[in-house]
C-alpha cells in the first residue's frame, strides 16, 4: 500500500516566520545580524548547529546547547500559535480517502511532536508518528529505519513530503522517493539543487501521482 511520510515544521506546520522571529531574539541578545526572510531561507540547514554558526553564535564563547535550549523554550512557548499551511487539512483527508497510510517523520521532539499534532486536531490522520529524543535535531534518518521497520512500509510504495534538503538526503538514504515544498524553511534554488521533485505548496501534492 502507498505511505506518505510527512516532515512537520514547515511542511505542514507554517511555523517559518516564528522561527525567524525567534531566533532574532537570540541573535538581538547577542549583538549579531538579525535575519530577514530571504537570508533566513538561504542559510537555514542540518545539523542546526552549522545553521547557528553559519548566522554568527561563536561556541568558543558559550556552548551550543545554550543558545539551542533558549530557542527551544520560546519556541515550545509559542508554537500554540502557528497554523497549519493553507490546505494542511484538506490534503490529509484527500490522502485519507484514497487510502494511502501517513506518517509523520520530525526532527521536533517526540513528546512536543505529539503535542503540537493534537493541538492541531490532525493527530488521528497519522498511523505513526516519529520524533527525535532530543531537542538538538541532528538526523531523522534512524527514526525514519525504526518507523519503516515497526509500520512494515514498503519503500518501494512511499514517498517522504519535506521542506529542505535535509529531508532529501533523508529521503536519499532511507531509498524512499520525496517531494520537497518550496513553501517551508529553504528557498525553491536550494531545494531544486537537490535534484528532487519541487512544488510550490501543498495543494499541487493531489495533482501528482504519488
Amino acid at each position: 500500500m502507498q505511505s506518505i511520510i510527512w516532515d512537520w515544521n514547515g511542511t505542514l506546520l507554517n511555523d517559518l516566520d516564528f522561527c525567524i522571529s525567534t531566533i532574532n531574539l537570540l541573535l538581538k541578545e547577542r549583538n549579531l545580524d538579525l535575519l530577514d526572510r530571504f537570508t533566513y531561507k538561504e542559510v537555514f540547514s542540518f545539523p542546526v548547529k552549522t545553521y547557528y554558526q553559519a548566522i554568527g553564535f561563536d561556541f568558543s564563547k558559550e556552548d551550543f546547547s545554550i543558545p539551542a535550549k533558549e530557542f527551544i523554550d520560546r519556541y515550545n512557548a509559542g508554537v500554540s500559535g502557528c497554523n497549519l499551511h493553507d490546505a494542511a487539512t484538506e490534503v490529509l483527508e484527500h490522502f485519507k480517502n484514497m487510502g494511502l497510510r501517513q506518517f509523520v517523520l520530525s526532527a521536533m521532539k517526540q513528546s512536543m511532536l505529539e503535542q503540537t499534532l493534537k493541538h492541531q486536531q490532525i493527530f488521528d490522520y497519522f498511523e505513526g508518528v516519529a520524533g527525535l529524543n532530543d531537542h538538538y535535531a541532528v538526523s531523522k534518518i534512524e527514526r525514519g529505519e525504526q518507523l519503516i521497520r515497526r509500520f512494515n512500509i514498503s519503500r518501494a510504495q512511499a514517498t517522504i513530503v519535506g521542506d529542505t534538503n535535509h529531508d532529501f538526503e533523508v529521503a536519499q538514504q532511507l531509498e524512499i522517493d520525496c517531494i520537497l515544498i518550496a513553501d517551508g524553511h529553504q528557498s525553491k534554488d536550494r531545494l531544486l539543487a537537490t535534484g528532487s521533485k519541487v512544488i510550490d505548496d501543498l495543494r499541487q501534492l493531489e495533482t501528482l501521482p504519488l
